[in-house]
C-alpha cells in the first residue's frame, strides 16, 4: 500500500470528552428497535423486493417483535408508494406497530410523503423521518453551501412538516437525521439538531427522534461513543428526545458502534436483520439482540426460530446469510476441532449432572436450542479434524451408544480416517454407519460364530461352535460366568488374548429396547481390540462383542 499520503482522518472528536460511558461494562436493557430492512435494506438489493415480498417481510418483522419498522421512501418510486398504500388500505399494520417513512428535506418530496399516509388508522403510530446531509464533504462537494445554508434546509423541512400536519389535521411523530453525522463537526451537528427541535417543540406525549447515523464509518467505535455522549448531554428537550443510532459497517464495527453508543446514552437502534444494507451494510440487529440475550438481558425480539427467519430472508432478498454470521450462520455452533468437541461434550454432561442455572458451556456463548438449532446436527460436526469426544457425544445423543471412555479414542481415529480419506465432512448417519460396520456384531469374520449352549452346575459350562479357515470346530470350556466360559473356550482353541474388559447398557431404539455390550481384549502382542455386540439378549450381545473384538484384530493383522 503506497498511497497512504492521500488519506486523512475524516472525523471530529467533540469539544468535551468525559468518557463516562467507558465505566459501564455491558448494555443492561434493550433499546427501542427500528428495522430498516424494507427501506435501507431493500434499496441495497440487486433486485429490490416486489410488493408481495415486502408484505411477507413486513409480517415476518412483526412476528419477530419489531414495534417500529421503516417501511420505505414513498416518494422514491411507485413500488415504494404502493407498498405503503397496501399496508394502509389492507389494514396490515398491527395496532402496536409504528411505521416509519423517510423523506429528504425537499418540499415536493415531503408533500408526497404526507400524501402517501392519508387514511392511516392510527396516526400516533407513524414516524415521518426527515434528513439532510451536514458533513464537511457533503457541504463542500455536493451542496456547495455554507453551514447556515445547510441548517436552513433542515429547519425549512421541519417547518413544512408542521405546516402539512396542520393542513391534514394529523399528529404524526417526527424524526430528524443529520446525515453523515460522523463526518460532521459535533458542535455543528448539535446546532442543527437543536434548531430542528426548536421548531418541533417535543413534549412527553409526542417525543421526537434525533437519529445520529454512521452514514460512513470513519472512526473507531469509541470516537462515535464520545460523539453520542456529547450529543446526549447537550441536546435541548433531552427528556423528550429519543436518541437513535444508525451505524453502517464500512470498518466492520457497526455492532460495536451500537453497543458503545448505547452505553453513551442512546435509546434506540436502527438496523437490519443480518446487517443487510448499502455498501458493507447496516448494524446487524440479530447480533446486537442476541449479544444482550447472552448476558441475561431480554432483547424483546424473538429469534427462537432462526432457521425459519433465515430461510425467509434469503428467499425474499435473494441474499445469503454467511455461514459464520454470529448466532445465525449455519456453522456458528459447529465444532469440528477435536479439543472443542471434547470440551462441549464434557460441558453438556456437566450441565446434565449438576442442573446448572446458568449457561456456561465452553465454546457456546448461548444455548443453540434457544435459536432453534439442534446439538445433534448443528453443534458436533465430524471431519478429519474431529476428536473422540465429539464423535462419542454424537453416537450417544443421536444413536444411544454410550461408548466407554477408553473406546472413544479408537472409534475417533477410525471415523476420522474415513473422513480424511474421503476428504469430506461426515453426516451423523455416515458416522453411525462406519461405527456399525467396523465394530458391531462382527461375527462372520475370520472366526465365525455359529452357535452356543450353556449348562450351569456350580460353574458355567459352554459348548461353542465356530468356523475358522473353512473348518467347523466345537469348543468346550468352563468359567465363572458365561462370557468367561466363552473366553476360555477360545483361548483353549489357540486364540490368545489376555485381559478382557466389558461394559453394557440398554439401547433404546424406537419402541424396542436392546442390550449393547462393549468388550476390549488385550492381545498377546499388547494391542487392544474393541468390539460391540447388540442383541435382545444381554448374553448374546456380550458374545457378539467378544467375537467382534477378535475379528477386528485378526482382520487388521491380515491387511
Amino acid at each position: 500500500m503506497k498511497e497512504t499520503a492521500k488519506y486523512t482522518r475524516q472525523f471530529f472528536m467533540p469539544p468535551e470528552v468525559t468518557g463516562e460511558w467507558m465505566k459501564k461494562s455491558y448494555v443492561d436493557k434493550a433499546p427501542v428497535w427500528c428495522s430498516v430492512d424494507l427501506r435501507d435494506g431493500n434499496q441495497s438489493l440487486m433486485i429490490p423486493m416486489d410488493l408481495d415480498e415486502k408484505v411477507e417481510f413486513f409480517k415476518l418483522l412483526t412476528e419477530i417483535g419489531f414495534k417500529e419498522i421503516e417501511v420505505g421512501f414513498p416518494a422514491a418510486s411507485d413500488t415504494e408508494y404502493q407498498f405503503l398504500r397496501t399496508l394502509i388500505e389492507e389494514n396490515l399494520i398491527p395496532d402496536d406497530v409504528t411505521i416509519q417513512v423517510l423523506t429528504q428535506s425537499r418540499e415536493h418530496i415531503i408533500k408526497k410523503t404526507f400524501e402517501s399516509l392519508k387514511g392511516i388508522k392510527n396516526e400516533n403510530h407513524v414516524i415521518v423521518h426527515l434528513y439532510n446531509s451536514t458533513s464537511v464533504a457533503q457541504r463542500e462537494q455536493v451542496f456547495r453551501k455554507s453551514k447556515d445554508e445547510i441548517k436552513k434546509i433542515a429547519v425549512d423541512g421541519a417547518k413544512l412538516f408542521d405546516d402539512l400536519a396542520k393542513e391534514y389535521g394529523v399528529k404524526y411523530r417526527y424524526e430528524y437525521s443529520p446525515e453523515s453525522f460522523t463526518g460532521t463537526e459535533p458542535e455543528y451537528a448539535l446546532e442543527v439538531c437543536n434548531a430542528v427541535l426548536d421548531v418541533w417543540q417535543p413534549n412527553a406525549d409526542r417525543k421526537v427522534v434525533i437519529n445520529l447515523p454512521v452514514t460512513v464509518e470513519n472512526s473507531m467505535p469509541h470516537v462515535y461513543a464520545n460523539q453520542i455522549e456529547y450529543m446526549c448531554k447537550n441536546l435541548k428537550y433531552r427528556e423528550n428526545v429519543v436518541v437513535s443510532l444508525h451505524p453502517h459497517n464500512d470498518r466492520g464495527c457497526a455492532v460495536a458502534d451500537c453497543e458503545m453508543g448505547l452505553l453513551a446514552g442512546a435509546d434506540r437502534i436502527e438496523g437490519t436483520l443480518f446487517g443487510n444494507g448499502e455498501r458493507t451494510g447496516n448494524a446487524d440487529i440479530v447480533t446486537l439482540a442476541l449479544n444482550m440475550y447472552s448476558q441475561g438481558v431480554e432483547p424483546n425480539l424473538d429469534f427462537t426460530d432462526m432457521p425459519h427467519i433465515t430461510k425467509t430472508y434469503e428467499r425474499v432478498t435473494r441474499m445469503q446469510v454467511y455461514e459464520r454470521s454470529p448466532y445465525s450462520g449455519s456453522l456458528v455452533f459447529a465444532a469440528f476441532s477435536g479439543s472443542h468437541q471434547d470440551a462441549i461434550a464434557k460441558g453438556m454432561r456437566y450441565r446434565e449432572e449438576n442442573s446448572c442455572q446458568y449457561w456456561t458451556v465452553p465454546y457456546l456463548p448461548i444455548d443453540p436450542k434457544d435459536v432453534g438449532r439442534e446439538y445433534k446436527t448443528d453443534v458436533i460436526r465430524i471431519n478429519s479434524q474431529s476428536g473422540k469426544g465429539g464423535i462419542g457425544y454424537l453416537l450417544d445423543k443421536l444413536f444411544g451408544y454410550k461408548l466407554p471412555v477408553k473406546m472413544r479414542e479408537d472409534v475417533g481415529y477410525c471415523v476420522k480416517g474415513v473422513s480424511d480419506k474421503m476428504h469430506k465432512e461426515l453426516m451423523p448417519q455416515e458416522v453411525f454407519d462406519i461405527f456399525s460396520e467396523k465394530y458391531i456384531n462382527i461375527i462372520n469374520g475370520p472366526v465365525k460364530f455359529i452357535d452356543y449352549h450353556f449348562v450351569r452346575t456350580p460353574d458355567v459350562h459352554v459348548e461353542l461352535t465356530i468356523e475358522r479357515n473353512g473348518e467347523t470346530a466345537t469348543l468346550k470350556a468352563t468359567g465363572n460366568g458365561r462370557l468367561d466360559a466363552v473366553s476360555n473356550a477360545l483361548r483353549d482353541y489357540g486364540i490368545s488374548f489376555g485381559s478382557l474388559e466389558y461394559t453394557e447398557h440398554a439401547l433404546n431404539v424406537g419402541s424396542s429396547s436392546k442390550a449393547v455390550t462393549y468388550v476390549s481384549i488385550t492381545m498377546s502382542d499388547g494391542k487392544v481390540s474393541w468390539g460391540v455386540g447388540v442383541d435382545d439378549d444381554i448374553i448374546v450381545s456380550s458374545i457378539y462383542a467378544l467375537f467382534s473384538a477378535i475379528n477386528r484384530y485378526e482382520s487388521a493383522e491380515k491387511e
